[in-house]
């Protein structure tokens, strides 16, 4: 039996990815391994969303080479799918493939065994695929289970290469998603976290709104709380917050994805919202959510923006009051608009991004504080380590209570915590009741 060994880099729709490539190699007669350097494969997804996202990918090639000469390497994912020459760049690869027709992987390494022929298939998006129904068998060794249920962006960003890597948008039929869904749930998944490329836009082509997808998971027995992944502001409608609102089960945590403050650079960005959109949605959604949490991605150093731009854009993530930010300096991508712009310096790049973080940090910290006193159920996860009981909140907080001696594990129970005092990246609390379900 030969033994796989896997590394994912980038978004969660590539570990969802992940899982259902590793389902495949199981079904095939492989069996997954932990241990890099006796694997018989190695198996890396890919990512290509940044420059450093491609530096990543290739340097973990070249080291699973190095670690384990041996072994069938594979390269997979979005960065093959936008390098037509990656084959001639990264020698280092047996197999590369991008991200379509993943299900003829494990055909592929089989027949590289046998021949020692290095193998390319990568197959180029056309206008009008379907979504792509992967076998999907999760480990179960967890209490969140991401589900990808949208594919591609039709968006085109002036920074993005997405839509090259993915193709157009497309959505997983309701049928497949609830057979998946009442899957994860028979296997004592809990919660479950519907992801895509460009979420937001799942179901367009058949009439449809995230809050259908959204509505199909909640009527599922044993799934007591829905997360929604990354979704663009633009496409959140009063309609759908009034649908969303009457889904007990959704938790009230919103990535609402705004990469700037500042509404030129957002223009140049080929963002279709301003910060006056942005902000009223953000105040919309509390109107039906009053407990929401919002969490973001910020870009600093887009080409062209000025000082004043960025101090615009500081200025406004401080107003909408993150609870997270996740900071990222912007790199050129070829084949863009934007990689044609004039280009920020990498110090003030990296200057910017750090006064970012900063702010992010202060945010994170003043949220947490606004939440000592109230009482919240929690998912608790396993253990790492032994001195606490972990979880997270609904609104995503990370919540940990003082673990006894030789106490039992939480893990994948529900219980209410009063949130007693916030640390610097996590609040304590103790159990007042267990949830009733």
């Amino acid at each position: 039996m030969y033994k796989v060994f896997f590394i994912t880099l980038g978004c969660k729709v590539n570990q969802y990815e992940t899982e259902c490539m590793k389902s495949s190699f199981v079904s095939a007669g492989f069996s997954v391994s932990d241990d890099k350097s006796s694997a018989d494969v190695i198996l890396i997804n890919s990512c290509t969303v940044t420059g450093s996202g491609d530096s990543k990918s290739l340097y973990a090639v070249r080291k699973a080479r190095k670690d384990n000469p041996r072994a069938v390497i594979v390269l997979t994912g979005c960065l093959p799918q936008t390098v037509p020459d990656i084959y001639e760049k990264i020698p280092e690869a047996d197999i590369i493939t991008g991200t379509k027709e993943r299900k003829n992987i494990t055909g592929h390494v089989l027949e590289f065994i046998e021949k020692k022929n290095r193998i390319t298939d990568i197959v180029p998006y056309g206008s009008h695929d379907d979504f792509e129904v992967t076998e999907y068998k999760p480990s179960f060794s967890h209490t969140r289970a991401f589900v990808k249920i949208q594919d591609g962006c039709s968006c085109f960003c002036s920074y993005c290469i997405i839509p090259y890597a993915r193709g157009r948008c497309r959505s997983k039929p309701l049928d497949i998603l609830k057979k998946e869904i009442n899957t994860l749930a028979a296997n004592g998944y809990r919660e479950i976290v519907l992801v895509g490329i460009n979420l937001a836009f799942y179901g367009m082509e058949y009439g449809m709104r995230l809050a259908d997808a959204v509505e199909e998971c909640s009527g599922i027995n044993g799934i007591e709380r829905i997360r929604l992944g990354s979704i663009e502001p633009e496409m959140i409608l009063d309609k759908d917050l009034e649908r969303l609102s009457r889904i007990d089960k959704l938790c009230p945590q919103f990535h609402l994805s705004l990469q700037s403050g500042c509404g030129r650079t957002l223009k140049a960005m080929n963002r279709r919202y301003t910060p006056d959109e942005y902000y009223a949605l953000t105040r919309k959604i509390l109107e039906f959510f009053p407990d929401a949490s919002f969490t973001t991605d910020i870009m600093t150093g887009f080409p062209e923006e000025t000082d004043e731009d960025f101090e615009e854009s500081l200025a406004f993530a401080e107003k909408i009051g993150f609870a997270k930010i996740h900071v990222f300096q912007y790199s050129p991508r070829n084949g863009t608009p934007a990689a044609k712009m004039k280009q920020i310096p990498k110090n003030i790049k990296e200057q910017r991004a750090d006064r970012m973080k900063a702010l992010g940090e202060r945010l994170h910290s003043q949220y947490l504080e606004r939440q000592v006193g109230k009482t919240v159920p929690v998912l608790f996860e396993r253990e790492n380590s032994p001195e606490y009981h972990q979880g997270y909140a609904p609104d995503y907080t990370l919540i940990k209570i003082l673990r006894k001696n030789s106490e039992k594990s939480l893990r994948n129970r529900i219980f209410y915590v009063t949130i007693e005092e916030s640390r610097r990246d996590y609040c304590l609390g103790s159990i007042t009741t267990m949830h009733n379900s």
